[in-house]
């Protein structure tokens, strides 16, 4: 993993905040000043807070343990799926089903009837379905895949989540 520096920071544009009308004032602390209606993030209290977040990210993945990673946004959903699949970690990149978390017992049952379904897929029981029986399956797999393809393997409750955008998610 490269370093991350004050200038790499600036770069990538990681100063720029919400519009002012926007703000929150607990983040009064972390806010540096105000250009064209937005506020600028102090980078150097960035910078600090950066190395415990990655030390207990480390701490987790040493354990074995999951970080689920969510971003449903557009711009997100693409860079959330490839890097939960580099990192063979559980994601959600499409819509946050209600109860993902506080009703696992629900989800982990549509999650036991997508591989229920993708098994009988396998092992050629559609071909004994009529064309609209193995269609209306077929989309229910699509459908199934699409909400929650990327917990199949989660196995439980995860032990940390990696939220893009906390308030739409």
């Amino acid at each position: 993993m490269s370093d991350i520096t004050l200038k790499g920071l600036l770069q990538s544009g990681a100063h720029f905040g919400h519009q002012t009308k926007y703000w929150n004032p607990k983040m009064q602390p972390y806010i540096f000043g105000v250009r064209n209606n937005v506020h600028i993030i102090n980078l150097e209290l960035t910078l600090d807070s950066i190395g415990p977040a990655i030390n207990f990210v480390k701490s987790i993945a040493q354990k074995n343990n999951k970080i689920l990673f969510v971003g449903t946004k557009r711009t997100a959903s693409k860079i959330i799926l490839e890097e939960a699949n580099r990192c063979g970690m559980p994601y959600v990149n499409e819509r946050w089903l209600g109860g993902m978390l506080t009703n696992y017992k629900t989800i982990r049952s549509s999650v036991r009837r997508l591989e229920e379904l993708k098994l009988k897929k396998e092992d050629g029981t559609f071909s004994k379905l009529t064309k609209k029986e193995g269609l209306k399956i077929q989309r229910e797999i699509d459908r199934l895949q699409k909400s929650i393809g990327g917990i199949t393997e989660m196995g439980g409750l995860p032990d940390a989540l990696f939220v893009v955008d906390v308030k739409r998610e």
